[in-house]
């Protein structure tokens, strides 16, 4: 139920425009006829089973992170298991861009879904067309707008409104199957291949709606951490898939019959009485479809906070007991003015369609490339099986590609645009990090130094605890350089404390520390190392209340623990190798991420931020 609610949401709301487009695309170029029309409907449904249940839900979905899927997912898992920094750097970039690709995505689908629903109301009275956009606004202003109570509440009600959308798509194409059941003809391949031969031309031209039919296949893969494989597969199977074929191949018939339901087929195949709750229940499936993708959103964000592609941003948990209900207010914002940007720019989701495809092609090219390294280097594949499992689904995913490209100066240079500004970002933020650790490495200096020096000058054990957050383990904090300096005293008991991100979704309590004494310097002093999955929440104080119950030898009295962050203040100036302008991204960055305490949940009352400036 809940893998119908949320997983298919996109996928499912296909039919609403990817046919339309079909045959509106360059003008109405693909013409109805017999051969057009099964040569589409023969693609459509080879597409669903090569890219979407083979590609996706046999293959692909074996490649899961512990359980947790998505292209970052299987990023860290490739990065974790593969030695080699030439091929590490490789893999991180193709996942970059395919994350990058997603957020593209992310923008076009609450619009062009919403606005086909809503564009329904054409259907069934003309001069209703002028509540299209303010409609579409209207709803997605409200979509966003409640992210912040979260979607528990909602997410229940979602499986059962998927479950009425999926048997109404069925139940609107049985009629036009029975009074036309030649359109099953278009079953057989055949009709594809024909289709591709005596007109290569138009077959590429359709290439670039067939795409719209397969959106949200990455979906079924970032979502499998929330439901698991089985019932994703168990939905597919049973339901979901069966009802798309029999939606298009309806709406393939009707388009035969009259060649005039083109305007909107998926809408004409209802009768006139059912179109406005139709128009209803589309809307409410739309939404659906759009929640999906915002939270994916969330969910790629904060993974790629945890992997250091991005800073820190504010991440609201708006469940108790469930880690995937996530809010970042400022991606959703930034999301809620794209997609409104994109409808008053766009204002129909047929011209949004030309946008829409190559970011999709994007993200299926990018996972397979992924998968590819997977087979070969992982599940050691012989070749003839790569040839035989993945060159099908690479050849149709590179012409799908190929097509799409042609659509750039028809608005598919937007997701390029966006992908391309996010990959900015990310190598961004990597190369300011590599250098300002660098940098900072030098400033701090080694910590045995440190403190064998301070053996001799400091002879004050102050009563209480400290914990000194600190990324290196090699180098001394600077808030203990500092505090050491002006007080010229240390707390009776010490905490190091360096922070890591597993290459993994959870970590087990057996591997969340690793605790190293330093006895030769001053007894109490410690430096921990504090384990999390890159999809846990960084909870700092709960993870050491934890350990303090597990080692009671330390000492921890999590309520008495001060808390001291290190912070370096990035200017220009210096000598990094940098541009000048991506300085100025990555200082704008660093002061736009959240505070390291907040970051760490660290309580304000007993964190202490000390440190000093370096100029890249």
């Amino acid at each position: 139920m809940g893998a119908l609610g949320v997983v298919f949401g996109d996928i499912g709301t296909s039919p609403l425009y990817s046919l339309q487009t079909a045959f509106s695309v360059n003008h109405n170029e693909v013409r109805v006829t017999e051969l057009n029309v099964y040569g589409i409907i023969s693609l459509v449904v080879w597409s669903l089973i090569i890219i979407v249940t083979l590609k996706y839900i046999v293959l692909v979905m074996r490649a899961d992170n512990e359980g947790e899927g998505g292209i970052l997912a299987l990023t860290a898992l490739l990065r974790g298991k593969l030695t080699g920094t030439r091929l590490r750097n490789t893999i991180l970039a193709i996942g970059m861009v395919g994350a990058a690709l997603f957020f593209g995505d992310s923008l076009i689908t609450p619009a062009i879904s919403v606005m086909s629903a809503i564009e329904g109301l054409q259907v069934v009275r003309r001069d209703l067309r002028v509540l299209v956009l303010p409609g579409s606004a209207l709803v997605l202003a409200i979509l966003f707008a409640v992210q912040r109570s979260g979607t528990g509440k909602v997410g229940r009600a979602f499986g059962p409104v998927m479950i009425v959308w999926f048997i109404c798509l069925a139940v609107l194409g049985i009629p036009q199957i029975v009074q036309r059941p030649t359109i099953l003809l278009a079953l057989s391949p055949t009709y594809a291949i024909q289709f591709w031969v005596e007109r290569p031309g138009i077959a590429f031209v359709a290439m670039t709606a067939v795409v719209l039919t397969i959106t949200g296949a990455e979906a079924l893969n970032a979502d499998m951490g929330h439901f698991g494989a089985r019932p994703i597969r168990k939905a597919w199977f049973g339901l979901v898939l069966g009802s798309l074929l029999i939606n298009y191949l309806g709406q393939g018939a009707m388009i035969l019959s009259d060649p005039h339901s083109i305007d909107n087929p998926f809408f004409n195949l209802a009768p006139a009485w059912a179109r406005t709750p139709l128009v209803v229940l589309a809307t409410m499936a739309t939404v659906i479809a759009s929640q999906a993708v915002i939270s994916g959103a969330y969910s790629m964000a904060h993974q790629a906070m945890r992997l250091g592609l991005l800073p820190n941003l504010r991440v609201e948990h708006t469940s108790n007991s469930e880690f995937g209900q996530i809010y970042l207010p400022a991606v959703n914002w930034l999301l809620f003015v794209g997609v409104v940007a994109l409808m008053l720019g766009f204002r129909s989701s047929t011209a949004l369609a030309s946008a829409y495809g190559l970011s999709v092609t994007g993200m299926l090219v990018t996972t397979t490339g992924l998968l590819t390294l997977m087979a070969t280097r992982i599940w050691r594949w012989p070749w003839w099986r790569v040839l035989v499992r993945i060159v099908p689904i690479a050849a149709l995913e590179l012409l799908f590609l190929a097509a799409n490209v042609t659509k750039i100066v028809h608005g598919g240079w937007l997701p390029l645009t966006a992908a391309s500004i996010i990959v900015v970002v990310m190598t961004t933020w990597l190369s300011g990090n590599y250098y300002v650790l660098g940098r900072r490495a030098e400033i701090e200096g080694p910590l045995p130094d440190f403190l064998d020096r301070i053996k001799s000058t400091v002879t004050t054990r102050v009563p209480g605890e400290a914990v000194y957050l600190h990324a290196n383990p090699n180098t001394a904090p600077l808030a203990l350089k500092e505090n050491v300096r002006f007080n010229r005293a240390l707390h009776e008991r010490v905490y190091v404390v360096r922070v890591k991100t597993a290459s993994v979704p959870r970590v087990s309590d057996d591997e969340r520390v690793c605790i190293d004494e330093f006895p030769e310097y001053y007894s109490g002093l410690y430096h921990l190392t504090i384990t999390f999955g890159f999809k846990e929440i960084h909870d700092l104080p709960r993870a050491i209340a934890a350990i303090g119950e597990r080692f009671p030898e330390l000492g921890i009295k999590p309520d008495e623990i001060r808390y001291f962050v290190s912070v370096l203040t990035v200017r220009t100036g210096g000598h990094s190798p940098m541009a000048t302008w991506r300085k100025r991204l990555y200082i704008w960055l660093v002061h736009n991420a959240t505070p390291r305490g907040e970051a760490f949940r660290l309580p304000p009352n007993r964190t202490m931020v000390m440190g000093g400036t370096l100029e890249i």
